[in-house]
């Protein structure tokens, strides 16, 4: 059997066709892009890893969740939400703000971020509506796969007359996907696992 089309037809095949193209095209544009450059060629063990750049990252709104145990922090479960990292003026001093829902109902977290970028490190102070604040510290470092990971560590944070330090792992897994990898200390005692939370971006107000 042959199909034959009208003129009419054909209009309407090509017109969808471009459509369709232009669309995928644009949803294309609009993802994050990795930070190591396309060299034109496998990469080498003595080429450069770019420094991270978190303004090409981070801002933005990211949904989140995360399975903690009980803590000096809260009652242990799922802990859902969205965090909205703004972009910086400067090139160093950010800002984020989280709202959560967590076993104990809502609450939010202000945090401001300090990145140097020669040195590759991080500071960030949150603000914890449940009544106490938490100081991390970390160094960044990436590989040739374009792969960043921050290492975190807390101030003894006091809550309720407990001592409680946390060490966390933030993995850049991709341009819109990270997780945080965190164990805790209390009073002193060992460093015990404190659950692993996925970050997922949003893309055109879209999770």
């Amino acid at each position: 059997m042959v199909l034959r089309l009208t003129g009419f037809s054909v209009v309407c095949v090509m017109t969808t066709l471009f459509v369709s193209v232009g669309l995928t095209v644009s949803a294309q544009q609009r993802l994050p892009q990795g930070q190591i450059p396309d060299l034109g060629r496998p990469t080498e063990s003595g080429d450069d890893i770019p420094l991270f750049d978190y303004d090409q990252y981070f801002p933005g709104s990211w949904t989140f969740e995360w399975r903690t145990p009980e803590s000096p922090f809260g009652s242990g479960g799922m802990i859902e939400g969205r965090e909205t990292f703004a972009a910086g003026e400067d090139g160093r001093n950010y800002v984020s703000s989280m709202e959560a829902v967590g076993p104990e109902g809502p609450f939010t977290v202000e945090s401001t971020i300090v990145y140097l970028k020669p040195q590759q490190s991080f500071t960030r102070l949150e603000n914890d509506s449940r009544g106490f604040d938490l100081l991390k510290v970390g160094r960044i470092g990436g590989d040739l796969g374009g792969f960043y990971t921050i290492h975190y560590e807390s101030a003894p944070s006091v809550i309720d007359g407990v001592v409680a330090r946390v060490r966390s792992v933030t993995r850049m897994v991709s341009p819109f996907n990270f997780k945080v990898e965190s164990r805790i200390s209390v009073d002193g005692g060992p460093w015990t696992n404190f659950g692993t939370g996925w970050w997922r971006k949003e893309i055109d107000g879209e999770p």
